[in-house]
């Protein structure tokens, strides 16, 4: 299934995707290799022959359409595949950037899997010297900062927890650009507490806890990311609204939900948009904030997912900027650069309605 952007329906509407199309805005759940445009997959493909993923930028439509979130786990590892060299990382981490300075996205934290890229032959101290060169090339040319997060890929086990941890809180390899630690992948079969002794790792060498949870099971495994993963976000969350304890407890201790409606849609976690939870979200009081995820392979970017998100929270110019100072405040970014992007949102939205 892909997912189709929200259409125009009028003047009013079009006139709100202006608004966003020119929002400053943060971006907390975007994976590094799901964010390859099919331009870039393609030249990736045509380097690496031997891959099945498709050289044409217009079959990889085709390509990714998914039947279910095994099928898109698949998918994803064969794009991941075509990452192979120091050169292919640092070509990928700096398009994603740019693409990401299109739509006025001022900070965004990029889920990295280290692992999936040691493991094919990458040396270790080129993959990151490749992504923090992107990175201040990206800041100094664009104006956009990013930020990292190491995710363990749940279904490569245990081996690859203790690869990804270590590549996360050695000295002498870890980025400097790096902010948090997750754990992504598919959640059936693949509990959560396993994980346990390796975020306890990760937090004590200072990085965030940011797993995913919740996708495709249910709250119980939320429960787990918070008790035994000491989440501080989490990624997705989706079935957090079949419990309403852990909605209170969410809004209570501002334990901030990445939510990703298109995504959700393509990856079949949840039927319709229509039904999708982050109205019982907001209704709770959950701080929620609005990603891509994946966008090319999702047929998305994040300026549609604000689109998405206005539609089913009936949200205006002003309740569209509160949802983008949400991503501002529930980031690790310094308190200085929230403040200036919050800023930001503050004046653009003042002069969008004065004019």
């Amino acid at each position: 299934m892909t997912a189709s952007s929200v259409p125009a329906t009028g003047t009013a509407d079009r006139d709100l995707r202006t608004f966003i199309a020119g929002l400053p805005k943060a971006e907390l759940h975007v994976h590094h290799v799901g964010s390859a445009s099919p331009r870039i997959v393609s030249e990736l493909a045509a380097r690496h022959p031997d891959s099945k993923v498709p050289t044409d930028p217009e079959a990889l439509v085709d390509y990714f359409t998914f039947t279910d979130f095994a099928h898109f786990i698949d998918v994803y590892l064969s794009v991941v595949d075509l990452i192979r060299t120091p050169e292919d990382v640092r070509l990928l981490t700096y398009e994603v950037a740019r693409d990401m300075a299109r739509q006025q996205v001022r900070y965004a934290e990029l889920t990295i899997t280290p692992f999936s890229s040691t493991r094919r032959g990458i040396d270790e101290r080129g993959f990151m010297d490749a992504i923090e060169d992107a990175r201040k090339a990206a800041e100094a040319e664009f104006g956009t900062v990013l930020r990292w997060c190491f995710d363990i890929p749940g279904e490569a086990g245990l081996q690859a927890a203790e690869e990804t941890t270590r590549l996360a809180t050695d000295d002498r390899i870890r980025p400097e650009g790096l902010v948090s630690f997750g754990l992504g992948g598919p959640e059936i079969g693949v509990p959560r507490p396993q994980f346990k002794p390796y975020f306890d790792r990760a937090v004590a060498a200072g990085l965030r806890s940011v797993p995913h949870a919740g996708e495709t099971t249910g709250p119980e495994t939320v429960w787990d990311a918070l008790t035994e993963l000491r989440a501080e976000r989490i990624g997705h969350g989706t079935s957090s609204a079949q419990d309403p304890k852990l909605l209170a407890h969410l809004a209570e201790h501002r334990i901030p939900l990445e939510v990703c409606p298109t995504s959700n849609i393509a990856t079949r976690a949840v039927r319709t948009l229509d039904e999708h939870p982050i109205k019982e979200f907001t209704r709770a009081g959950v701080l929620v904030t609005v990603n891509s995820d994946d966008p090319p392979m999702f047929g998305t970017d994040l300026n549609n997912e604000y689109a998405v998100a206005a539609r089913l929270l009936d949200l205006d110019e002003r309740g569209l900027a509160d949802l983008a100072k949400n991503a501002v405040e529930a980031s690790f970014l310094d308190a200085e650069g929230k403040a200036r992007i919050s800023g930001e949102i503050d004046s653009y939205t003042s002069a969008w309605l004065g004019s």
